[in-house]
């Protein structure tokens, strides 16, 4: 055997607390001495945070990253250590730190560098243009970060096939969506089969803006099984004791590696091998270790904590301690009331309940039973009165149109005004509740149910959060969210007997070409082969296209899909072209 016990810090970095980043990485360097490991590894730009943005185009802010690297050196004595920060030589990387023992030995630059998705990393870095390979304690260990694990060669297979790397680290900042954990799972699993290596990846966890990093750290096996998993949406140390020959066992089985050798492509990228000093032999035996096993997930259960831990970063590293949100009684604002408690706790979540003359008195029940089930704080402020001011200002102006759309809006923006009133005076931070199919077709109201500093299910279709009001439900074994509210259609309650449906088609009709034309890019002859309407599929197109300035202008909100709106799907709002 030569077991090497290696830790991974799965930390919830805070973009541009660099002063803040440095003490917990510190604070995870002192819990893994104590434990006795030979290796601890930080995620990719864990001093930064990720993504730092155009704070990279600063200087100072570079050079204070730098400064804190050489704090981080000095605390890392007694042992091998893996960080990822920002280098600075010839122009500026995204980079991994190796330090032993209180040295920094050498810096391993990330080759690929993605630039698609929420990803702008080639306008921050030059990448790298080496693949690296240390040996500690008779191992050998490449070096990887983030994006170039997902590449089938150089790096890795440079490490693996001539540098003979047994155990390949990846740190990460790998933002979740739904299905994204286990397309890693199978990719990281891949290379390590592809490579018969062991894989030690380390992920960032926690919020950041839009983003949510989910964890789920792990070690994997020569043959891809799971070693051992750090939790998900929560800070983690994994600490493992890993036997190398695990990989040498594999190699021996593996004729592909021979003809490697043999045959190895001259265009490789250079390999720099860095041997690290033998370490001290401690008298006194390694702690025992409790593994954490490979967890069974459910979608909607990641879903759901994914917009928890999203949620509560935003509050709390923006300052905010509390929230506002209006409670119509339908089924998206008692989600939000429902997350929003389980991100700051029920004593930090106010809810508004603001009927108009269109209001039914069910809605207004649904609303009171919510609030009570949550144990949180209602308030209700009818907005007839100020909805006549409104309209007896107006009137002069609007004589001899009929009513109309413009009515609605007003009885919205009030509503909007109401909860940023009670935000500014209690110092609050007022919770959107839109959809992302609302969003998408424009079905909402600019300064109006779009008011907000965070729109906690902007990227849950409509048919999403039906799943996720039933599934707070079955956790909570008891009816927090009303079943009439799950169940009743939807409407905004803003002219008589208005539904949803006079003006979408239904959600279940809806959301599938939505996530056809929005995240998958299909055009109109592509959703209408897939048994659509023509004339429905060319009204969602329109309708998403011609609202681009809303959503522009919209907070933002957390990545739950492949394709989200905003950062992620960028479209020019003055734009002529119509894809049908």
């Amino acid at each position: 055997m030569r077991p090497i016990r290696i830790a991974l810090a799965q930390i919830n970095a805070t973009v541009g607390d660099v002063t803040g980043n440095t003490r917990l990485i510190q604070a995870h360097i002192e819990q893994a001495r104590a434990l006795r490991v030979d290796l601890v590894v930080f995620p990719e730009l864990a001093i930064t945070g990720y993504p730092p943005e155009d704070l990279l185009l600063m200087p100072r802010f570079i050079q204070q990253n730098l400064k804190a690297l050489d704090e981080i050196v000095k605390a890392a004595h007694g042992l091998t250590a893996v960080v990822g920060f920002v280098d600075k030589q010839d122009d500026s990387y995204n980079a991994a730190a190796l330090i032993h023992d209180g040295t920094l030995i050498d810096r391993y630059h990330k080759v690929f560098l993605p630039n698609y998705s929420v990803f702008d990393e080639d306008r921050y870095f030059q990448g790298g243009k080496a693949a690296m390979v240390f040996e500690l304690q008779g191992v050998k260990v490449g070096m990887s970060i983030c994006e170039d694990i997902w590449h089938a060669g150089d790096p890795i297979k440079t490490e693996t096939v001539l540098g003979d790397a047994e155990v390949v680290l990846n740190i990460s900042a790998s933002p979740f969506h739904a299905g994204k954990r286990e397309a890693r799972q199978q990719m990281l699993a891949g290379q390590a089969r592809d490579n018969a290596a062991c894989i030690a990846y380390v992920n960032m966890v926690g919020g950041q803006d839009e983003l949510v990093f989910d964890g789920n750290s792990m070690l994997i096996a020569p043959d891809g099984g799971i070693i051992a998993q750090a939790h998900s949406f929560a800070e983690d140390l994994l600490v493992v004791d890993l036997d190398a020959d695990m990989a040498f066992r594999a190699r021996l089985h593996d004729p592909r590696r021979r003809k490697e050798k043999q045959n190895y492509p001259a265009d490789h990228l250079p390999l720099q091998s860095v041997s690290l000093p033998v370490a001290k032999k401690i008298a006194a035996p390694k702690p025992p270790l409790a593994r954490h096993e490979p967890i069974l997930y459910d979608t909607i259960a990641e879903i759901y904590q994914a917009l928890i831990v999203g949620t509560h970063d935003y509050c709390r590293k923006n300052g905010f301690q509390k929230f506002y949100l209006g409670l119509s009684g339908g089924i998206d604002s008692a989600v939000v009331a429902a997350i929003a408690v389980d991100a700051l706790g029920k004593e930090n979540v106010t809810v508004v309940a603001m009927p108009s003359p269109f209001s039914s008195a069910e809605s207004l029940e649904d609303a009171r039973q919510l609030a009570v089930a949550l144990g949180i704080k209602l308030l209700e402020i009818p907005i007839a009165a100020v909805l006549r001011s409104y309209l007896d200002t107006l009137n002069p102006l609007f004589q001899g149109r009929p009513a109309d759309i413009t009515e609605e809006n007003i009885q919205a923006r009030i509503r909007g005004n109401i909860l940023m009133a009670l935000a500014n005076k209690f110092n609050a931070l007022v919770l959107a509740t839109g959809n992302k199919s609302e969003l998408s077709t424009g079905y909402c109201t600019l300064y109006g149910d779009m008011a907000g500093g965070f729109a906690v299910i902007r990227d849950c279709p409509k048919t999403l959060v039906y799943h996720l009001a039933e599934y707070k439900n079955k956790k909570e074994r008891k009816e927090i969210i009303p079943a009439r509210v799950i169940q009743k259609e939807p409407t905004a309650e803003l002219r008589p007997n208005q539904k949803d449906s006079d003006t979408l088609p239904p959600y279940a009709l809806l959301d599938p070409i939505l996530q056809a034309y929005v995240e998958e890019d299909k055009g109109a002859d592509e959703i209408v082969a897939l048994g659509f309407a023509p004339e429905t599929v060319k009204e969602i197109i329109e309708r998403v296209d011609r609202n681009e300035y809303k959503r522009r202008q919209g907070p933002p909100g957390i990545k739950i899909t492949p394709r989200a709106l905003g950062k992620d799907r960028r479209l020019p709002i003055t734009n002529r072209y119509r894809n049908f």
